[in-house]
């Protein structure tokens, strides 16, 4: 457990936090004698936690910090994040319900891939687009979740969404398309080596079966289950 691991599992407790604040229409915190509204208080939780993404990555970067489980559960902390967030503005109707299925239903799909590589040996890191896509969702989530009082920002935000169901399909086929790459070329080369493995089996026992069942010089042939296959013809 190292400093970046533990910025992304904090990532993940900032989830309930950021759903209360933005649910709770009542919520109200008094900061410096200013009352804080719910919408920017899940604005405060939800730009802490995406800072946090930044900063777990830059920080197992430069401290040579890269970890198998920092790498596969980054991606989960940022799929939770940002579908707390999504079905959230659904609830409280600032977002269309199918922009969010659209989006979180891509998440599953690439967590699913990432797993099946995993299990086959591979890590798929995160690609430049899907950092894209990220920066975009921050920026577009954040838009909204000020326009829950001030209406203004709704039309900006939901061009901002649309942008983010751009870059979700085009990263998600960038997933895929590295997926079949490696992990469908490998599966198919292990595969054809199990065949051959198999193929090799049957000549060799075809092979034992036919010398068993030839005849041995001067006496009876018994094939492999000791009955008589051969029998030398009596001289008279």
């Amino acid at each position: 457990m190292n400093l970046p691991n533990s910025l992304t599992i904090l990532r993940i407790f900032f989830v309930p936090l950021l759903v209360a604040a933005l649910v709770q229409e009542d919520v109200t915190v008094r900061v410096a004698g200013r009352v804080v509204t719910n919408e920017w208080l899940a604005l405060a939780i939800f730009l802490s936690a995406a800072a946090t993404d930044l900063l777990d990555g830059y920080l197992a970067r430069r401290w040579s910090q890269v970890t198998t489980i920092g790498t596969l559960l980054d991606p989960i902390a940022d799929k939770l994040l940002v579908s707390a967030a999504l079905i959230s503005l659904v609830q409280v109707r600032v977002l269309p319900g199918w922009m969010a299925i659209l989006i979180v239903g891509r998440e599953f799909a690439v967590s699913g891939l990432r797993s099946i590589a995993a299990a086959e040996g591979y890590v798929i890191k995160a690609s430049d687009m899907g950092k894209t896509k990220m920066l975009s969702q921050v920026i577009a989530i954040s838009c909204l979740l000020l326009s829950v009082r001030h209406q203004s920002l709704h039309l900006p935000g939901m061009i901002l969404m649309w942008g983010v169901v751009f870059f979700a399909i085009l990263s998600a086929l960038s997933y895929f398309r590295k997926f079949w790459r490696k992990v469908d070329a490998s599966i198919k080369k292990r595969r054809r080596r199990e065949l051959l493995t198999l193929e090799r089996k049957r000549q060799r026992a075809v092979t034992r079966r036919q010398r068993g069942s030839k005849p041995s010089p001067g006496g009876t042939g018994l094939d492999a289950s000791g009955g008589t296959i051969w029998k030398p013809p009596e001289v008279s």
